[in-house]
């Protein structure tokens, strides 16, 4: 397209800044000659900056590969257009050897930024302009005469303060922003957000004992707790324990009640059974030494019970609930309302419930006044009338002793999961097919049936395969 080539148009004088009047020659003010002004230079087209056709023999250039990100998820270093080679508007190479000349010292005597091949047909090294990317040279940036960039980027800049309060090794790490230290308050120093607690979600697998511990959906923390061990008898077979308790929302701690009662009857029962105690008179030791551990939270210092006078009414309380496989016996124990189901592995066969809740609507079923849909349905069913703690009415472990004719799946839980499997065929019916082969997925599957439930409650659900040879129709059992 062509241009016509006219006298540009001024909005002011150059004289006085009076803006003139269209068509005149002179300003109308100061007589100023409005023809002197120079006319618009003439247009010089962009000119293209191409790269050079490589020399016979060179080879072509080869852009950095990016590093990888590492574990701290900063982000790669980006490679900026002056990392790379090119060519100036007038395609010449670029000087890969540059000289800065600092203030006062004399020519040549700048510092060499980099090695690099000589410039053809650029510019006396002296007269190299200055690099605005600030690498990094020997001596420091403040001796390289470079200016840095107005402002870092700030992805960069955020990265590095994450990569700065990234915890040492064996701390924790924010579930947040992944990066930053987790205080003892629990929360993150880089983002400011509160970390789950530890207990809120629990899973552990042993052998052939596999436990989950969840909080729910409607409780601020976890108040149930478990404990999953092995160990052999003095013949050699194994035992296997599983310990599950609750602790009592109404009650004071009950958090570290059910963690106390379970690490305490865990550990009498690892004491007991290898020094040949009968597994069912171990189980009710067990119970005990729970029961103990649980009184001795009471056990407030004098100057805490100034403060609360009342606090020894309001004693920490949990209830427990136990298995133990040694040799051919299934032994349970329990006191309070968590139970003990039988599935077995043929589930044509029936299943049981292998133990009496400590509940009103137990006592109203035992008693004959209701039928058992009538006490579940009152208000008052769930209340418990034996539990662990210095306030129990009295301990009154219970214990029964089992032997299974036929392979089957124990299944040891809170009432966080049985509200929602009460019967024992509803409970079998949520068990997945192939939890005895894999007891960790098949604990993880009933906590999520209770939370697909509503989850109003802790859910602590354990599961021990019992593999055992048929032996006959029938089974033994005896309670104490």
């Amino acid at each position: 397209m062509s241009q016509s080539h006219q006298q540009p148009a001024l909005s002011k004088c150059p004289g006085c800044a009076e803006p003139p009047a269209a068509g005149d020659l002179f300003c109308g003010v100061c007589g100023y000659d409005l023809s002197a002004v120079p006319a618009r230079p003439g247009d010089r087209p962009t000119m293209a900056i191409t790269v050079p056709p490589a020399a016979s023999g060179s080879e072509a250039v080869r852009w950095p590969a990016a590093a990888e990100t590492d574990s701290s998820d900063v982000p790669a270093p980006v490679h900026r257009p002056s990392d790379l080679p090119g060519t100036d508007s007038g395609g010449r190479p670029l000087a890969e050897q540059e000289q800065v000349q600092e203030p006062g010292a004399a020519a040549g005597q700048g510092a060499a930024v980099g090695p690099g091949p000589e410039p053809v047909g650029g510019p006396e090294p002296s007269a190299v302009p200055v690099r605005h990317d600030d690498r990094a040279v020997p001596g420091g940036a403040e001796h390289s005469g470079d200016f840095a960039l107005a402002a870092p980027d700030p992805r960069t800049a955020e990265h590095a303060a994450a990569a700065a309060a990234a915890p040492a090794a064996g701390g924790k790490v924010c579930v947040a922003c992944r990066s930053g230290r987790v205080d003892p308050d629990g929360y993150c120093e880089n983002c400011g957000h509160a970390q789950p607690r530890e207990r809120d979600h629990m899973e552990q697998e042993l052998g052939s004992v596999a436990a989950v511990s969840d909080r729910g959906l409607r409780h601020h923390r976890n108040e149930d707790s478990f404990a999953v061990s092995s160990t052999a008898l003095p013949d050699g077979s194994p035992a296997v324990v599983a310990i599950v308790c609750d602790g009592v929302s109404s009650a004071s701690r009950p958090d570290e009640a059910s963690a106390a009662a379970a690490n305490a009857a865990n550990e009498s029962l690892l004491e007991s059974l290898p020094r040949g105690t009968h597994p069912q008179q171990a189980m009710h030791e067990a119970i005990v030494a729970a029961s103990e551990a649980v009184n001795a939270l009471a056990q407030e210092p004098a100057g805490a019970m100034e403060h609360d006078a009342h606090r020894h009414q309001n004693a920490p309380a949990c209830t427990l609930v136990g298995a133990v496989m040694a040799g051919e016996l299934l032994i349970v124990g329990w006191v309070g309302d968590s139970r003990v189901y039988w599935v077995p592995e043929d589930r044509s066969r029936p299943t049981a419930r292998l133990t009496e809740d400590d509940s009103w609507a137990a006592q109203m079923v035992a008693a004959g006044l209701m039928n058992e849909a009538e006490a579940y349905a009152d208000e008052r069913a769930h209340a418990i009338t034996g539990w662990l703690g210095a306030d129990a009415y009295e301990l009154e472990p219970h214990t029964a002793a089992f032997k299974p004719d036929r392979p089957g799946l124990v299944v040891v839980c809170t009432d966080g999961l049985w509200n929602y499997a009460e019967s024992a065929e509803e409970m079998a019916a949520a068990v997945p097919a192939d939890a005895q082969e894999h007891p960790l997925r098949g604990a993880q599957v009933l906590v999520g049936h209770a939370l697909d439930g509503g989850g109003h409650d802790n859910v602590t659900v354990a599961l021990l395969p019992f593999a055992v040879r048929p032996q006959g129709a029938g089974s033994a059992c005896e309670t104490v």
